[in-house]
């Protein structure tokens, strides 16, 4: 079972070195990192360049936004489970996408998915929310619950038979796609309770200028299934308090 780990990146020489490392070093032996660069012009390249025979697949040319990368990726993979794993991120351990397999290989599942880590951008060991996932029951869509998007494997099959990445979205088709996976009951989930990624603090929907459009677009989404409109859109913005207050008064590793 290969599994294929997408990366997409546009001027980010600060942490894409540690992104790939994440990658190269588990010990899962059949990895394939798709590598997308969107033309980066602060060195970007240079630093990938010197992986580049420890990838998969590798592009940098223009592109038309976030999900335009996602879905290059996407295209170019030839793994058999596609995971995401943004340039400022990285796997808590080296037996991460072991245990991905090995849960998709037990439970017969179309997606896998887990617990996820913000942490701090200069000082990574520093947990700045946490972002807790549990098994899936339909009724917690109405209540704004997705898993972190990042957690969440799926079998390359599931995106043939049932498309693509949206690309009209500038910052919340991920939110679109979770609801298309989970909202369908065709489609098997098997939960992780484990931490499957640590993501830095500062990436394209973490930073406070970006939250109103991502709102805006979240509630747009919303409004395509069968959920409670601005309600489920307060739910979900509400679920974030506890994610940044926990971390205050318990040590998450």
């Amino acid at each position: 079972m290969k599994i294929s780990v997408i990366t997409i990146v546009y001027n980010n020489k600060a942490t894409i070195a540690s992104c790939i490392e994440a990658v190269i070093t588990q010990d899962y032996p059949d990895v394939e990192h798709v590598v997308i660069d969107g033309r980066s012009t602060d060195g970007t390249q240079a630093v990938i360049e010197n992986y580049r025979d420890r990838l998969g697949y590798y592009i940098s040319e223009p592109d038309k936004g976030l999900y335009n990368a996602l879905n290059k990726g996407i295209r170019a993979a030839t793994g058999d489970i596609i995971g995401i794993l943004h340039s400022d991120d990285f796997y808590p351990k080296k037996s991460t996408l072991s245990e991905i397999a090995q849960a998709f290989q037990r439970s017969g599942a179309d997606m896998v998915y887990g617990n996820g880590m913000f942490v701090d951008r200069e000082q990574p060991d520093v947990v700045k929310r946490i972002y807790k996932a549990k098994p899936f029951k339909p009724r917690y869509l109405k209540y704004g619950w997705v898993p972190l998007h990042t957690t969440i494997y799926a079998k390359k099959e599931v995106f043939t038979k049932y498309g693509l990445y949206e690309e009209q979205y500038r910052i919340a088709s991920d939110y679109e796609i979770s609801l298309r996976w989970l909202s369908n009951p065709k489609l098997k989930t098997y939960f992780i309770n484990d931490w499957l990624v640590k993501m830095r603090l500062g990436g394209k929907s973490t930073t406070a200028s970006l939250q109103q459009q991502k709102s805006k677009e979240d509630l747009q989404i919303i409004r395509q299934y069968p959920l409670w409109g601005i309600l489920t859109l307060a739910f979900k913005i509400a679920r974030k308090i506890p994610q940044y207050l926990l971390p205050r008064f318990k040590k998450f590793e």
